[in-house]
């Protein structure tokens, strides 16, 4: 059983944003203690050249694990297989605890600038499929090798469609900082729920997701479709009871690690086997491995 998260910012005082590759390789230790062995390191919609500085030190604490063979003094390190980037083609109605300031027009030419030299390196880009252009985006990305999700996104039910049908083939924690579903119009969350192609992330922290609408999810979305997925960020793991919160109360990431997320759903009722592929085989295949 090899767990992987497909969406991690940070963890334990580490972080992705403006991080040297040491950082980034603490936090796959910590992460690698906790009993995650692989990781997707999802950086923070920024500025292109700040995200692109990112994306290097990606890269570099890639090319360390590497050379030193996942071992560092006996310590277990999780893999680290990529980035995750999440923005800057995202809506900013739906920016969550991101920079909506930083969110750029979802075009070609603005995403190639993004990833020029770190094809190797992006796995998964998150974007919103209604914004003007995005479709094309998508097939660009997508015929790069690239995973599209689609969140931080208002899309309606047919616009999330649009999205899959150009390439996009998950959705980025769903329910979280999306539309929701209403009975005229079950959005792009509807949208995730119902299709049965499309991957879904699901953060099963206490706080992003009432259990019943995990119930939902593990219900009704095929058991080969769901991702677990972490979204922890700087604060998980030093945080208080409450979660990583900003001062005004904003859930600013995910609160336990993949190995305490599988804990706690087997723990409210849901049936193992189903909770591992989530977070095992499942990612593992959405990524290709």
């Amino acid at each position: 059983m090899r767990i992987i998260d497909v969406h991690t910012h940070g963890f334990g005082g580490h972080d992705s944003k403006g991080a040297k590759p040491e950082d980034l390789l603490g936090m796959a230790r910590l992460q690698g203690e906790l009993g995650i062995d692989a990781i997707v390191i999802t950086i923070y919609s920024s500025s292109l050249d700040e995200m692109r500085a990112d994306m290097s030190a990606v890269k570099r604490a890639m090319e360390s694990q590497q050379e030193r063979r996942l071992e560092c003094s006996g310590q277990k390190q999780a893999a680290i297989i990529g980035a995750h980037l999440e923005g800057p083609f995202l809506n900013p109605a739906m920016a969550g605890a991101l920079d909506r300031g930083s969110f750029l027009p979802a075009t070609v030419s603005n995403c190639e600038r993004l990833i020029e030299g770190f094809d190797k390196v992006v796995r998964i880009m998150t974007v919103a499929p209604e914004l003007e252009g995005a479709t094309k985006l998508i097939s660009a990305a997508a015929g790069r090798g690239i995973i599209v999700s689609m969140g931080h996104s208002d899309a309606t039910f047919s616009e999330a469609q649009d999205g899959f049908s150009a390439g996009a083939t998950g959705i980025t924690h769903l329910f979280n900082a999306m539309r929701g579903i209403h009975h005229r119009e079950p959005g792009i969350a509807g949208f995730g729920l119902t299709n049965p192609h499309v991957y879904t992330e699901v953060i099963a922290d206490p706080y992003h997701l009432h259990p019943g609408v995990l119930e939902i999810i593990f219900r009704m979305k095929d058991r080969m479709r769901i991702i677990l997925v972490s979204d922890t960020v700087k604060g998980s793991g030093i945080a208080g009871s409450s979660g990583v919160r900003s001062a005004s109360g904003r859930l600013l990431g995910g609160s336990m690690v993949l190995t305490e997320s599988m804990k706690r759903l087997v723990e409210l009722g849901f049936d193992r086997d189903i909770v591992e592929a989530a977070a095992c085989e499942n990612p593992g295949r959405y990524l290709g491995l």
